[in-house]
């Protein structure tokens, strides 16, 4: 990776639509439609965006104001801004070096990083590209002894916060993943290597870092695996039980902050808190595993009134802008994260990637902010059209 200024900023991209249309330009079709693609119809993709663009603020333009202070606090550390990159998986499908490109912007400028269990870069180099600050997600596998042996390598690489997926119970059916056959590494279709062909950059760069491979679970996986075999393998192996038995182990072994992810229902987080859970992320997966499902910030009003003094409630799917991050905590969120966008601006700067976007959206939030003049972030929610 090549050093980069934490000040950068390109201006010729100040948004995520234009990251996204430089990434699509730069990544094969297969890994941009798996970074895209949402279930069977789609549909809850676009409702996502709906609910969350519905959500208006109102300025307070007389009142005394000096400038807004945008740090947040969480599990003791103060981050220099309320939010953070989301897991997500295969991001070295999508650009080489995805994620310690993403890990150490994160580490650089202050906000929390979280490695997917299904990421190309293993849990031991991600912590030290952070400095033991990154995140780690994981997946509860289905064998004691996996699952055992992961929470001991968190534990060892310095890794502070669990968050664990639970609305993963089946495989999304996402249509154009199953025509694309994904697969780690990529299937070596006629199609699939016309379009690697096709993106001269993308191939070059891969070629360099060597195929992508899901380097945290190398360890578990059978030697020679074909690549066919991998969805049986997930699927018997790491995708195990999420409800609150399956959960307690790992609340049981893991002594740090723990974070459940994936929740949209009041009686979910109500689990959680039996569960002693440090924190909920209320999610959809973005809208990558139930097309009919609610957009998280449906209910997150509701959860934040009834939970808010039991455990901090976070939020993703469908957040874009630091606009949107300034509605999510303004509609009761404690801390907010984007997944898709972070991934747009590594496929469209590469190694500048990361610290363009947390740039591009900190300018983002911080001017809605003045326009507000909301002095801090726990101020946000008076700013809220009811």
């Amino acid at each position: 990776m090549t050093a980069v200024s934490n000040d950068y900023f390109n201006p010729s991209f100040p948004d995520s639509a234009s990251l996204r249309l430089a990434a699509k330009k730069r990544m094969p079709g297969f890994a941009f439609d798996y970074l895209e693609g949402g279930c069977i119809d789609e549909r809850g993709l676009s409702h996502n965006r709906d609910v969350l663009q519905a959500v208006k603020l109102r300025s307070q333009l007389l009142k005394v104001f000096d400038k807004s202070d945008l740090s947040c606090e969480l599990f003791g550390h103060t981050y220099d801004l309320p939010f953070g990159i989301a897991p997500v998986g295969l991001q070295g499908l999508m650009w080489p070096n995805a994620p310690e490109i993403l890990a150490k912007a994160a580490a650089n400028l202050n906000i929390p990083y979280v490695l997917s269990t299904v990421s190309s870069t293993s849990l031991e180099r991600i912590s030290e590209v952070s400095e033991g600050r990154a995140w780690f997600q994981l997946y509860n596998p289905t064998r004691s002894e996996i699952r055992q042996d992961l929470l001991k390598r968190i534990h060892a690489a310095r890794i502070p916060v669990l968050m664990v997926t639970v609305d993963v119970p089946t495989f999304g059916y996402r249509v154009k993943d199953i025509k694309n056959g994904l697969s780690m590494p990529p299937k070596m279709t006629l199609s699939n290597i016309l379009q690697m062909v096709s993106r001269p950059n993308w191939l070059y760069h891969t070629a360099l870092s060597g195929k992508p491979k899901m380097q945290t679970l190398l360890p578990y996986m059978p030697k020679g695996m074909p690549v066919d075999q991998l969805a049986a393998f997930m699927n018997n192996t790491v995708m195990g039980r999420v409800d609150i038995e399956g959960l307690q182990p790992i609340r049981d072994q893991w002594q740090g902050p723990l974070i459940i992810k994936g929740l949209v229902s009041q009686d979910d987080v109500e689990l959680a808190v039996k569960l002693g859970a440090d924190a909920v992320i209320l999610s959809n997966h973005g809208a990558r595993q139930l097309d009919a499902g609610e957009s998280p910030f449906e209910n997150l009003a509701a959860i934040k009134q009834r939970f808010g003094q039991q455990l901090k409630i976070m939020v993703d799917s469908g957040i874009r802008s630091g606009s949107e991050v300034a509605c999510a905590m303004a509609a009761g969120a404690d801390f907010s994260f984007l997944g898709r966008t972070f991934v747009y601006g590594v496929g469209a700067l590469g190694d500048k990637g990361g610290v363009h976007t947390i740039n591009m959206l900190r300018k983002q939030f911080e001017q809605t902010m003045n326009q507000l003049r909301c002095p801090d972030v726990p101020s946000l929610p008076d700013y809220l059209v009811q």
